[in-house]
């Protein structure tokens, strides 16, 4: 009896983070914990007022745990081996438009009563609501509405169909904790007579000892807030930009703010932004962890021991990932330094190594990354990750290079430069960038690179050596228009595809990588050292 339990606990758990979830454009996000600041408004939903300004009605049924047929891990571990005999939830009534019309009606001011069987159970309350025109004395235009939920003893929160997943995560849509709040945002900038359909999965906890109680909703608001209040955004940051040509006019307009977002960390670097779920993902080489930051304002650590988990990690600097970036299909690659290899985070969370040796021997540090439209994967491989950077015992390579990984064979495309660091594409991917962290040489390199990773063209992009600064040349990215931004000293340089300088956005601090973000890929977040920024600019820049 206790194993069959197990197997039901086991199952139930893997049935509601298996399912295939549509695309919707607008989705629910995880949001931050609760603000520090009051909403604006606040709509009882466990109230008959409430339910009737929102024009919803609760329903409700129980959700039963039922055997059905799958099969065992095959060698992809995947569930393609033997066939088994299982478990799954009925019905899954999260998804969008499910018919939940011959459910009970339950009024509002019964969702304290206790629901389920009570020991191992499982159920569901879904509402429909709709944006009012007026939330007490406010008109709810333009706000941003977060839905919070109480359930005795765990949540999982569906919105519009959609059950949002990201590695990592706690709470939001997920299970927060034992008799915790939810906290799911709803959407931002909403209209009066927008509509959202939310689906709550109650759990009875602890899963591993089943109680004697039953389960049942504390509480339930929805909290109206002005815009940028929940991602405690500092919308003028400072910083300055110095316009060298009126060309750049038409990339940075006259009005653009830095903001400040996020803070406290060790280093940031290789931030990516991740559009299938609409966050920001960042390394801190120095903490051994990614972070991710969502607009709610919510950092989270995505990912831990990210580049190094040895027993000598103590004579690092720089032990975790550095750069990240996306294949075409969405999953994450990294750079570890530590592990001096690149890996891929598989949809599972399986991490797949792509590279870590060249001729037989380590690689030194993988440190930025870029893909080809073609799957190709280029990177740079300086020593920076290493305890002593060149003079390291541990390195085996006798030089830094840069690399392409082609049909799973590493190949060398350049030896040339002594810090290969930041590296990016042109639009039309004849030209790769690479940028050479050395205070004797700080260039950015611009080769004619083939199809078979092999180079035909090469030569200086731009020199600043002679620049005052104490930093060389870090993280480059390039917007749809062939523009660069290449971190150099003294702040963020943008030059023309010709290489002209265009003008520098100096920061409050130095951005040592950067990445294009947002919907529309109009914003540029900057990792800077101990913070992240970000400013919106005019044109669209490259992404994954």
């Amino acid at each position: 009896m206790k194993r069959r339990i197990a197997f039901l606990i086991l199952s139930a758990l893997t049935a509601l983070t298996a399912l295939t979830l549509p695309k919707a454009k607008a989705i629910a996000q995880v949001t931050a914990d609760v603000p520090t600041v009051r909403p604006e408004a606040v709509v009882n939903l466990a109230t008959p007022e409430g339910i009737r300004l929102i024009q919803g009605q609760w329903r409700y049924s129980d959700a039963q745990i039922v055997p059905v047929a799958f099969r065992n891990p095959g060698p992809d571990r995947k569930a393609s081996g033997s066939p088994n005999q299982t478990y799954d939830i009925t019905p899954h009534a999260g998804v969008a438009n499910f018919d939940d019309s011959a459910w009970a009606a339950i009024s509002a001011d019964t969702l304290d009563q206790r629901r389920c069987t009570g020991k191992l159970c499982f159920n569901w309350y879904r509402l429909n609501l709709t944006i009012p025109p007026k939330v007490g004395n406010f008109d709810p235009t333009g706000m941003d509405v977060v839905f919070e939920i109480v359930v005795d003893d765990y949540a999982e929160i569906w919105v519009n169909g959609q059950l949002p997943l990201v590695l990592g995560q706690s709470g939001g849509n997920l299970i927060r904790g034992y008799n915790s709040p939810n906290r799911v945002l709803l959407g931002h900038n909403v209209k009066p007579g927008q509509k959202f359909q939310l689906a709550v999965f109650g759990a009875n906890g602890p899963l591993s000892n089943p109680p004697s109680n039953f389960i049942w909703i504390r509480s339930a608001t929805l909290d109206f807030y002005k815009p940028a209040v929940i991602g405690k955004i500092q919308p003028d940051a400072g910083g300055k930009i110095i316009r060298q040509d009126p060309a750049l006019d038409q990339i940075v307009p006259q009005n653009a703010k830095i903001e400040k977002l996020a803070t406290g960390f060790q280093f940031t670097e290789g931030p990516i932004w991740v559009r299938e779920g609409g966050y920001l993902l960042f390394s801190d080489p120095n903490a051994n962890t990614i972070y991710r930051w969502s607009p709610e304002g919510q950092v989270s650590v995505f990912r831990t021991k990210s580049g190094y988990s040895g027993i000598d990690i103590g004579e690092y600097r720089q032990p975790g990932s550095n750069g990240l970036t996306l294949d075409k299909e969405g999953r994450l690659t990294i750079n570890e330094h530590g592990n001096r290899r690149i890996t891929r985070l598989e949809k599972n969370g399986v991490l797949t190594v792509l590279a870590d040796r060249f001729a037989g021997k380590r690689l030194n540090s993988p440190n930025d990354l870029v893909y080809r439209s073609d799957g190709t994967l280029f990177f740079t491989d300086p020593s920076f990750g290493l305890p002593k950077f060149d003079q390291d015992p541990r390195k085996e390579l006798p030089f830094n290079g840069v690399y392409c990984l082609q049909a799973d064979n590493v190949k060398l495309i350049t030896k040339e430069l002594s810090g290969p660091n930041g590296i990016a594409f042109s639009p039309d991917e004849k030209y790769l960038y690479i940028g050479n962290w050395e205070d004797h040489r700080k260039v950015v390199m611009r080769y004619a690179v083939n199809q078979d990773c092999s180079v035909s063209k090469r030569d200086v992009f731009y020199d600043l050596t002679n620049t005052p600064g104490e930093d060389a040349i870090d993280g480059i990215k390039v917007d749809q228009k062939g523009n660069l931004y290449v971190s150099g000293p003294g702040g963020l340089w943008i030059f023309s595809s010709q290489g002209k300088h265009l003008g520098t956005i100096v920061g409050p601090e130095h951005p040592h990588n950067i990445a294009w973000g947002d919907e529309d890929g109009k914003t540029l977040y900057l990792a800077a050292q101990s913070s992240i920024y970000r400013i919106r600019l005019n044109i669209p820049g490259i992404r994954p």
